[in-house]
């Protein structure tokens, strides 16, 4: 998928993988600015305990860091949205600072729908979406662990480009 080219990355994306990936990072940048609720396993994930055998340690470390995490994890959900093609599918060519915020919101938006999915460990994700599509081929659950899985190839593809 992605290559390296010169200086840029660049991947060339079908409309509907340009769909799901607006869709995906639009959701994050949804969670963390309308949705946000530290009692969201979700949200939990992405902004994790500093101190878990400290509550009081962790609240003041979040007092002091959690607006700038937040706002970084919004602004990286935002360099996906801005490199993507405006109609339809198309080439993204990313620099190495948006490479490297395309890789961290991958991850966000993975590790968010690991959650929701209850995905235990990417060794079971394989043998989940074989079962699922047992059961039923047509079911949301096969569509987003699906979508799970191409984010996973899509992450993986960037950072081989950018080590190559």
């Amino acid at each position: 998928m992605f290559r390296r080219n010169g200086e840029q990355l660049v991947a060339r994306f079908a409309p509907d993988e340009v769909n799901v990936l607006r869709r995906v990072a639009a959701e994050v940048v949804s969670l963390l600015t309308d949705g946000f609720d530290h009692d969201d396993p979700v949200v939990s994930r992405l902004f994790p305990d500093a101190y878990p055998d400290a509550p009081e340690d962790s609240e003041e470390y979040r007092h002091f860091t959690e607006g700038d995490l937040k706002t970084a994890k919004i602004d990286q959900a935002g360099a996906i949205l801005a490199a993507l093609p405006a109609d339809g599918g198309g080439e993204v060519a990313l620099d190495a600072e948006s490479a490297e915020a395309w890789l961290r919101a991958l991850n966000d938006v993975r590790l968010a729908l690991g959650i929701r999915l209850e995905i235990a460990d990417e060794t079971s994700l394989e043998s989940e979406l074989d079962e699922a599509v047992l059961r039923d081929p047509t079911s949301s659950r096969v569509f987003q662990l699906s979508v799970y899985a191409y984010l996973g190839y899509l992450q993986e593809s960037l950072l081989e480009a950018m080590i190559s």
